[in-house]
């Protein structure tokens, strides 16, 4: 799975810089959801890999840290971004002919940045908050990477209010992109079904379905993950949902993306 993360983000990355007919605002923003889905799955897998290979179950206090930091960074950017991606396709199938003036250059770099802060941002503070809790109830993650619920776990039970307070602050922002998703599905779903020729409509539910099949899949199984009751907490269902939201996605994003879409399989095929 790891492999074919790579390969595919790969070629997506390589073909849409070499080929100057791709260099549009969704591409670009496909361009930097692959970067995301690289840094995601290598923040994690590898170690991973790494501690089955050769039977090594631990990692450094600083390198849990880190390896947190990073994965929170990767997957709230790329949600963000992925809401930033469901306006694009919004303005592109409801309002074309205002589509060069609204996402211009300068507003697709802004916008992309804003993604990549807010996930800066966000990693940050769970990251800070988490890691100042007194740990004092072992120090076995039963988990393949350093996760929050996880490392929770290790805590006092009454002192992990903040990062609980943390977390449904999130929510709340997670929440909000959501709505904005779903509202700019139906705007765009209302769109289609005027278009009068069947090819058209094929072509734009094309675009847009598999968007919103990889948003779905993300927030559903993180919110499980973050919100699930204890007491349908084991260690397989942890560790099934947790690759569902963190190694599926960035193997799979590409295959949804290109596999529909003629102009990026051609640009592939001349990269390769």
């Amino acid at each position: 799975v790891y492999l074919v993360a790579l390969l595919s983000n790969g070629l997506i990355i390589a073909a849409i810089a070499c080929d100057r007919r791709l260099h549009t605002p969704m591409y670009f923003f496909l361009l930097n959801l692959s970067l995301l889905d690289l840094g995601s799955i290598s923040t994690t897998v590898p170690k991973s890999m790494a501690s089955s290979l050769w039977d090594i179950r631990a990692i450094s206090y600083a390198g849990c840290a880190a390896q947190l930091f990073l994965f929170l960074f990767f997957i709230s950017a790329e949600f963000y971004l992925l809401t930033v991606m469901s306006y694009d396709r919004f303005i592109a199938i409801c309002k074309p002919l205002h589509y060069e003036t609204l996402l211009g250059r300068k507003a697709c770099v802004n916008t992309t940045a804003a993604a990549w802060g807010g996930g800066f941002l966000h990693a940050l503070l769970h990251t800070a908050n988490t890691f100042s809790l007194p740990l004092c109830q072992g120090n076995i993650l039963d988990q393949f990477f350093c996760e929050i619920p996880q490392i929770l776990k290790l805590s006092f039970s009454n002192s992990y209010l903040r990062e609980v307070g943390l977390l449904v602050f999130t929510l709340s922002i997670t929440s909000g992109c959501f709505v904005f998703i779903v509202l700019s599905y139906v705007q765009i779903f209302r769109a289609v079904l005027r278009i009068p020729s069947e090819q058209g409509q094929h072509k734009a539910f094309s675009m847009c379905l598999p968007h919103l099949a990889v948003v779905s899949l993300v927030i559903s199984t993180g919110m499980f993950t973050y919100l699930k009751p204890p007491s349908i907490s084991s260690p397989t269902l942890n560790l099934v949902v947790t690759v569902l939201y963190s190694v599926v996605p960035p193997a799979m994003n590409p295959l949804i993306y290109s596999m529909r879409n003629q102009e990026l399989k051609h640009a592939i095929r001349k990269v390769i």
